[in-house]
């Protein structure tokens, strides 16, 4: 493969956009449909990739009714089903529209009645119903600090479940008796169906104590009717209920896979890999201090003649806002590592959100090298990283990845070359 020592950047971004391809919808999807059940079929989804994945579904099967909610400028063609566009990570009044929407859809159902259900990362926001009591604007004022404390996902989605009236089995259970098959995009480490979307369409076994032990734990400020919310009691479906025994909740597509892709194209062209792992989480920052020490400790052991090595990883990591810039957490993992690396001759990085959206930037991510801190300077890096800014200095030095909507998400890649 030409370029991997000419042009390093574009050589990762080729593996990125590797990646990305692996977990297409229009790839992945149709191995995971039955033959079109007879009867009625309704298809009714959210996440960032779900209107990918109607529109895999219809060149299956042919026109479907029914509604999948996805985020802002992710829409696709679809001949029978309804794709309504909503805000995402915090929701808005179109997403709880058309939540209520999905749920009088599923109002009815029979036994005879199949349920497809496309779910992909973004779907907690997307499926948004605040439990009776909580109104909108105090379920938009959980969700936004919970996004800037820095706390993993799980915990995230554990609070959000208990605060809606579709999460944690409860879209299931509003299809019951109809027989439902939920294929699933991962975007969470383990890649757990019952944290992909906070699991609409799987059972929880968290209480609403466990929801209010994190808001305190991670020092959310809530109001007093999301506390009454939460002490009375939630909808959340256990495991086992029997309103989920006709539910199949299936896995499509994940990080591992992805990485995989990456790093059979990286094989190709004559590099050594290493995968840290598909489920990395933590601070941003953090991280890249530790992938910065293991990079420069694999090119200190390196021969000459050894062929480059690509060191990939995967995962979901977090930041913690302490500034008022314009980041996320894979523009902010590669200044901490431009910074941490400072200017070792050799190696290259890129680290980007996998639907093309690094926290709330229109951004997939960013990709440093040798010379980024002598372009950037070492001052300007500095301060971007203690107020989270980091998309603001990548872009003046014209190193950040832009994707546009990828209609795919599972989570962060990650790739460091050593050449």
């Amino acid at each position: 493969m030409t370029g991997l020592h000419s042009d390093p950047a574009a050589f990762l971004r080729r593996l990125f956009d590797r990646a990305v391809a692996a977990a297409d919808p229009m790839r992945v999807l149709a191995a995971h449909l039955p033959p079109r059940p007879p009867g009625r079929v309704l298809v009714i989804g959210a996440g960032k990739a779900s209107a990918r994945m109607a529109e895999a579904a219809e060149a299956a099967w042919g026109p479907c009714e029914g509604l999948v909610i996805t985020r802002y400028g992710h829409a696709r063609p679809c001949r029978g089903i309804e794709i309504v566009e909503a805000a995402h990570p915090v929701p808005d009044a179109a997403g709880a529209e058309a939540t209520l929407r999905v749920l009088d859809r599923l109002k009815g159902l029979t036994d005879a009645d199949f349920v497809l259900a496309p779910i992909s990362g973004g779907a907690s926001a997307l499926l948004c119903a605040p439990v009776p009591g909580v109104t909108l604007a105090e379920k938009q004022a959980v969700n936004a600090a919970l996004l800037a404390s820095g706390a993993p996902i799980g915990q995230m989605n554990t609070v959000r479940k208990h605060l809606s009236r579709v999460k944690g089995g409860q879209l299931a259970a509003a299809a019951w008796p109809a027989r439902m098959l939920s294929l699933m995009i991962s975007d969470v480490p383990g890649d757990d169906p019952a944290f992909i979307g906070s699991g609409p369409t799987v059972g929880d076994g968290s209480a609403p104590a466990d929801a209010l032990a994190l808001l305190e734990r991670w020092r959310i400020p809530v109001s007093p009717g999301v506390i009454r919310a939460l002490q009375g009691g939630s909808g959340v479906v256990p495991p086992g209920d029997p309103r989920l025994s006709r539910v199949e909740n299936r896995v499509i597509a994940a990080p591992a896979q992805s990485l995989e892709a990456a790093a059979d194209l990286a094989r190709a062209a004559g590099c050594m890999t290493e995968i840290l792992g598909d489920s990395l989480e933590g601070e941003a920052r953090e991280v890249a201090a530790v992938h910065a020490r293991l990079a420069l400790a694999r090119q200190a052991a390196r021969s000459p003649g050894d062929p480059p090595l690509v060191i990939l990883s995967g995962g979901e990591l977090t930041v913690t806002r302490r500034g008022n810039g314009v980041g996320g957490p894979n523009a902010e993992y590669c200044l901490a590592l431009a910074l941490a690396l400072d200017g070792a001759a050799g190696i290259h990085a890129l680290a980007c959100d996998t639907d093309g959206i690094d926290g709330a930037a229109p951004v997939a991510g960013a990709v440093i090298g040798p010379d980024t801190l002598a372009r950037a300077g070492r001052d300007p890096a500095r301060q971007a990283l203690l107020s989270n800014d980091a998309h603001t200095l990548f872009a003046r030095i014209a190193a950040q990845v832009v994707t546009g909507p990828t209609l795919t998400n599972v989570n962060d890649f990650r790739a460091i070359l050593i050449v």
